[in-house]
């Protein structure tokens, strides 16, 4: 039965476009949720066309869009404050004890993360490396399930399919709007979608209506 859940990403967005829909699932069974965000993604490279921002106000403006993307899945968020890009340079040992103070804290069922050397981007890969091992501090026998979600082009060549398939569609609406708190990169990333297609929630969720992720064995 799972109890808790806990998700690690290192950058706002990550979970909406990676997890929103299993988050919002298990909140509408009552099951309580703590989204441990590592950076405020404050070196990303989108800040519109119009620009919108730059480097000094970037990471206010991220900052906002997470408090508000939680708020609307409505999960407890927790700011770790590490510096966007810097996550591959940071010890993992030292990561892992600062995550494993709050997972002590929690004790969760389940955390969710991303698959190291499978998440494309270097502090999506460190993180993950540093969630894992903060999950194996625990004993054996009290140590939560780890979903590790895996992305690189080649992971199901690598890795084989993944064991959990979460079609959202039914709770797509909210991981759409998840998507679109998140505007300073949402715009971005959907831009390609919006010339293509009329319906663009639609669009988003043929792309992203399906959430996979291996279960790590220890």
């Amino acid at each position: 039965m799972t109890e808790h859940v806990v998700v690690i990403y290192p950058h706002p967005d990550d979970e909406a476009f990676g997890a929103a829909g299993t988050i919002s699932g298990f909140r509408e069974k009552g099951i309580p949720v703590t989204y441990l965000c590592g950076t405020l993604g404050e070196m990303g490279r989108n800040m519109g066309n119009p620009t919108f921002a730059n480097r000094e106000t970037l990471p206010e403006i991220r900052k906002e869009e997470l408090i508000k993307a939680c708020h609307v899945m409505d999960i407890q968020l927790e700011m770790l404050g590490y510096r966007d890009k810097t996550l591959e340079f940071e010890s993992t040992e030292e990561v892992a004890d600062h995550l494993f103070t709050y997972l002590n804290r929690i004790q969760p069922s389940l955390v969710i993360t991303h698959y190291p050397g499978h998440a494309v981007h270097p502090d999506h890969d460190a993180f993950g490396a540093a969630a894992i091992k903060a999950v194996e501090k625990f004993p054996a026998e009290n140590r939560p399930t780890v979903w590790a979600q895996a992305i690189s082009r080649t992971h199901t060549e690598e890795l084989g399919e993944p064991d959990i398939n979460n079609d959202v569609g039914a709770v797509f609406h909210k991981k759409f709007e998840t998507i679109m708190a998140h505007k300073s990169q949402a715009d971005g990333m959907l831009a390609k979608i919006s010339q293509e297609s009329v319906d663009v929630k639609e669009a988003a969720k043929q792309w992203l209506g399906m959430e996979s992720f291996y279960t790590w064995k220890y």
